[in-house]
């Protein structure tokens, strides 16, 4: 599989020099770094072409490295069921990039980019309807990225009062907290097995 694997990143680097930027097989995964310009073109002849035939798009996300310059990896997964592949590929962005779109090529990118908008908040161009799809309407922040705070940045309930969902800033209450730094064991009314050693030492 390994062999097969060389021999397709091989051909794919031959047939378009003007994209991939390096490539490797890695634990049985051929992955490919990619320009960001090139990505919809090259997707369309990883799709066509006959050594390829990548036709079905498995995946799409992204990873957060927020100390380099080029911050987030977009990362796309596809499966050749005709040829038994699958690949990766990989383009680095800065923040403010601007993705394009593969809808065109594969209809079902559209949610996958939208998650990725929704969670990373990079953008598409191209893409027929770039909008939030896991989050609610008005969210703060992308959730995915390193510097979200765990806490997010506002809390929703509903108000009795008002009759309404209402949203707040988020107020940890210290009362809330409990801070019990006792043995799980202590003060139990059975003795485990290995604590008589603990009272024979008494």
């Amino acid at each position: 599989m390994t062999d097969a694997l060389q021999e397709l990143g091989t051909h794919i680097e031959l047939k378009r020099t003007d994209c991939v930027l390096g490539w490797s097989v890695e634990h049985g995964e051929l992955t490919m770094d990619v320009a960001l310009a090139g990505i919809a073109g090259f997707v369309e002849f990883l799709k066509t072409d006959q050594t390829c035939k990548f036709s079905t798009l498995v995946d799409i996300t992204a990873v957060d490295y927020p100390e380099r310059a080029k911050r987030f990896d977009v990362v796309y997964h596809f499966l050749s069921m005709y040829q038994n592949h699958r690949i990766r590929l990989r383009i680095a962005i800065r923040e403010e990039d601007m993705v394009p779109s593969i809808v065109d090529v594969h209809p079902s990118a559209n949610w996958f980019e939208r998650e990725v908008f929704d969670m990373f908040g990079i953008l598409f161009s191209g893409h027929p309807d770039l909008r939030r799809i896991l989050t609610d309407y008005g969210f703060r922040g992308y959730p995915l990225r390193k510097d979200f705070p765990t806490t997010g940045y506002t809390e929703v309930r509903y108000d009795e009062v008002q009759k309404r969902v209402v949203y707040e800033p988020v107020s940890l209450v210290q009362e809330y907290r409990q801070f019990d730094f006792m043995s799980p064991w202590e003060g139990a009314e059975y003795i485990l097995p290995g604590d008589e050693k603990k009272e024979e030492a008494k």
